[in-house]
Parts: C-alpha cells; sequence; structure tokens
C-alpha cells in the first residue's frame, strides 16, 4: 500500500476568517457576472449577508484594492476595476529583494520572449522602425566604447519590443531592465568574447528586412547563445 504525505496537506481549518471571506467574495463576484465599472455591495450589507463583522469584511476588501480589483469612488461607493496586472509585479523587480533561482528564471523568461517575438515583429515592423534600428546598429558599429555599446545593445532590443507594438511586453521588459542589469553582471556576459555562431544587431536588422520569421528566432537564438550556455 502506497505510503501518502498527507502531512503536507494544509487543512482547510487552517485558513482565517479574512482569507474565507475573500474567496467567498471573489466567487460571489464571479457567479453574479460582476464587471469593471459595477458598483458592489456596501461593506455592511456583505457583513450582514456573511454573518461576519464590518472589520473582517474591511480587511478582505483591503487585500482586493491592494491588487487593484476594487478601489473606491466619490458619490459612488465601492467599485470592480480593471486590475493593471503587472503594477504589482514592479514593486518587487528589485535584485535586492529577490531570490537568485528567482531572477534566473525571469531572466530565462526574457529569453524566451525575445525569440518568440518573431511571429508578431514580421507583421507589425515598419520603415520607421527599421530605420530606426539601422541608426542604433551605426552607432554601435562606430564606436569602440563599452559603455556606448551596452547602451546600444538595450536602445536595440527596445526597439524591438517597441516594434511589436504589444503595450504590455514593452512595459513588462521596461520593468525587468535592473534584473538584466543585475543578471549580466553576474553572468559576466558581456565581457566574453562572442560564440562563433553568434548573430550580431546587424545580422538580426537584415533578417528582419529580408528574412523569415524562422530564420529571425534561429538568430536571436545565436544572438543569445552565450547567455543560454550561462543559465
Amino acid at each position: 500500500m502506497t505510503a501518502f504525505k498527507l502531512s503536507k496537506i494544509r487543512p482547510v481549518e487552517s485558513l482565517t476568517q479574512v482569507d474565507k471571506i475573500e474567496i467567498t467574495l471573489q466567487e460571489y463576484f464571479r457567479n453574479e457576472n460582476f464587471a469593471p465599472g459595477d458598483s458592489i455591495p456596501k461593506e455592511v450589507e456583505l457583513a450582514e449577508a456573511m454573518g461576519v463583522s464590518r472589520t473582517a469584511i474591511r480587511e478582505a476588501i483591503a487585500r482586493f484594492k491592494t491588487l487593484g480589483i476594487i478601489e473606491s469612488r466619490k458619490n459612488r461607493g465601492m467599485i470592480l476595476t480593471r486590475p493593471d496586472i503587472l503594477n504589482n509585479m514592479q514593486r518587487l523587480m528589485d535584485p535586492q529583494l529577490l531570490h537568485g533561482d528567482t531572477m534566473k528564471e525571469i531572466f530565462e523568461m526574457r529569453l524566451v520572449i525575445e525569440i518568440g517575438l518573431a511571429d508578431i515583429l514580421f507583421p507589425r515592423k515598419t520603415e520607421a522602425g527599421l530605420v530606426k534600428l539601422e541608426r542604433i546598429v551605426e552607432r554601435e558599429e562606430k564606436t569602440d566604447n563599452k559603455i556606448e555599446k551596452v547602451k546600444c545593445d538595450v536602445e536595440f532590443h527596445s526597439m524591438l519590443y517597441e516594434i511589436s507594438q504589444n503595450e504590455t511586453i514593452q512595459r513588462f521588459q521596461k520593468m525587468l531592465l535592473p534584473i538584466f542589469d543585475y543578471m549580466d553582471n553576474e553572468l559576466h556576459i558581456k565581457s566574453q568574447i562572442p560564440d562563433v555562431g553568434y548573430a550580431s544587431h546587424r545580422v538580426l536588422l537584415e533578417v528582419l528586412k529580408n528574412g523569415t520569421p524562422e530564420e529571425f528566432r534561429s538568430k536571436m537564438k545565436n544572438h543569445l547563445f552565450n547567455y543560454f550556455e550561462k543559465v
């Protein structure tokens, strides 16, 4: 007979009253088809309906407010809002607050995103965007200054995100820049000699101009090869 480690299952009783209220409210909003902009019952009404204190209701509501799911409006009371999913994440994107393994996983996610950008870059690329990339590459090719080259590297990849026209991806990239910088320093990538199969920004630009998404994915993976090797 299999010996199950039931000790790892958390008893339901360990949930606090506020935890239970939060879960109940989530189910209520979902089952009653509440949508962003809809008013919700007052604290006293919720407390009476659930048979709990207003203090407990207020604490549960405060959790929703912290997540940006509920906010108070003048003359309207509390309403459901469309939460900014990146807002709370942004507060935590500090290398001093995150565990090394977490930063490594976030960095890996960045690598995957940049390779996957190909499928939205090609249908959304514009002549203006390609011209901006060309100028960045020309600046990079004309300088031997390491700081300037790093600046050009950041600008090139940021421009790719901009060309994607995906605002969430752009915000995500900007939010993660401190972690990118930290991991660059930790992995010592920028000081390494590029791999033999390395694809430069010039190569990536030419593929974006005249190639295919499949070619771009392949070249981007070559461009990021040293990072993949390290992480």
